[in-house]
């Protein structure tokens, strides 16, 4: 990739992602892209402080009393390239800076970029892989495109071939190399794997799949969703994220072909901090309901092996192949807050050396000894409000931006008079 517009470009859309992870920016007409590429553009920093569906409140960083300002958006060098499902069309990331040029302190690219540079101090490289579900759905009914569960079913995969296929090569040669695609455990559900890599990268990567899974689903005339649980009786929508540190050529995680002593100290830091860090992977109420027990989402902060039903599974193998893999955060959440988070925290147990205790290569829904995660937004924000972990880590405004959404969320839902409600008491009182 560089940044030169190729041959028979006319739009080029400059784009970063918001506070949960949505991919936000304006489209240029590609006369403009060389001016852009050199100074930036103006865009309103409540993109920073606004909710999923752009609905605005006062924030420490932005708010009535200050204007709500600008901030400034300039494309990152190497990222522009392409867009394959859209002709004349090339795309680049953005980094957000304030007008004098310092970074926007509630930009979760940032936060994540301020772990990274303490991996790089202690002298690590963190390779990310991410795993993304997701519903597709008939635009009009909202109900999902099949029926019934084929698991892994090929000829299931086979059937939406004409949206999975273009997903999976068009992706790829935008440059979020795909490697493989799976109708999943629920009707109309699928799963998609992103290659692992470096972890910045990696996980722009993830924020740009999204959007471009949307984009290309509705050519084909559906409607992608990553919601949490969309659905009382389907299964809920997961964002597992896959993660080691290297030195060099060596996974500093494998010791032959297992878990090293460093991996375990990595996981006895996400063990530690995974109930305070509930909300980076829960943000709405809804998350919450994809996570209760027996569901292939964990209950609790155990580890073990290949055992899908703990919080933390190690997957040994290979020595390039061993790997931690934190499965609670859902496909909503945002994945630079969620990596940043299971990064601080790895690191954390790393550098005090805590032991995660026994694996569980059981029934983890059942562990006496885990600790149980929160199971409501109010239980989550009390969580985090109370992390002096989470106060080390990260900016005190995002913190309680990420805070303040959720609380508003939670609120909407309880005020909500749902159609459960109805058909439920109507008619008999």
């Amino acid at each position: 990739m560089t940044d030169d517009l190729v041959a028979g470009t006319h739009t080029v859309v400059v784009a970063l992602g918001d506070l949960s992870g949505i991919l936000r920016g304006k489209r240029l007409h590609a006369s403009m892209w060389e001016g852009v590429a050199e100074h930036g553009m103006a865009m309103a920093g409540a993109i920073f402080v606004f909710d999923m569906t752009c609905d605005i409140w006062d924030t420490p960083f932005a708010n009535m009393d200050n204007g709500y300002p600008d901030i400034y958006v300039v494309p990152i060098p190497g990222t522009l390239r392409p867009v394959p499902w859209a002709d004349g069309t090339m795309l680049a990331l953005a980094a957000a800076t304030q007008e004098d040029g310092s970074p926007v302190p509630v930009d979760p690219r940032r936060a994540l970029q301020s772990v990274l540079a303490r991996v790089d101090d202690l002298g690590y490289v963190a390779k990310i892989g991410v795993e993304l579900e997701f519903y597709l759905l008939d635009p009009e009914t909202k109900l999902p495109v099949d029926k019934g569960v084929q698991v892994y079913g090929i000829a299931r995969g086979a059937q939406f071939e004409h949206v999975l296929g273009p997903i999976r090569n068009q992706c790829t040669e935008f440059g979020i190399p795909i490697e493989v695609s799976n109708p999943e455990y629920s009707s109309g559900q699928f799963e998609v794997n992103i290659r692992y890599g470096e972890a910045l990268t990696a996980v722009d990567n993830a924020v740009l799949f999204r959007n471009a899974v949307k984009e290309i689903a509705a050519q084909h005339g559906l409607l992608a969703t990553f919601m949490a649980k969309p659905y009382t009786d389907e299964s809920g929508s997961g964002l597992h994220i896959h993660q080691s540190l290297w030195k060099g050529d060596t996974n500093v995680f494998a010791d032959g072909n297992h878990l090293s002593d460093l991996g375990r100290y990595y996981v006895g830091g996400l063990r530690e901090h995974m109930v305070e860090l509930t909300l980076f992977g829960a943000p709405t109420p809804n998350s919450f309901k994809r996570r209760v027990p027996y569901s292939f989402c964990p209950a609790n902060n155990s580890w073990g092996g290949d055992n899908r039903t703990v919080g933390i599974r190690v997957i040994e193998g290979r020595p390039s192949a061993v790997r931690v893999e934190q499965r609670d955060a859902s496909a909503e959440a945002n994945p630079y807050m969620v990596v940043a988070g299971q990064l601080a925290a790895g690191l954390h147990g790393m550098e005090e050396q805590l032991d995660p205790g026994p694996r569980n290569d059981g029934d983890a829904y059942a562990e006496a000894d885990a600790v149980a995660l929160p199971t409501s937004i109010p239980e989550a924000v009390a969580a985090l409000r109370g992390s002096d972990f989470a106060r080390s880590v990260f900016d005190p405004q995002l913190l309680e931006i990420i805070i303040q959404m959720s609380e508003r969320e939670e609120a909407f839902l309880r005020s909500a008079v749902t159609d459960f409600e109805r058909d439920r008491y109507l008619e008999v009182y």
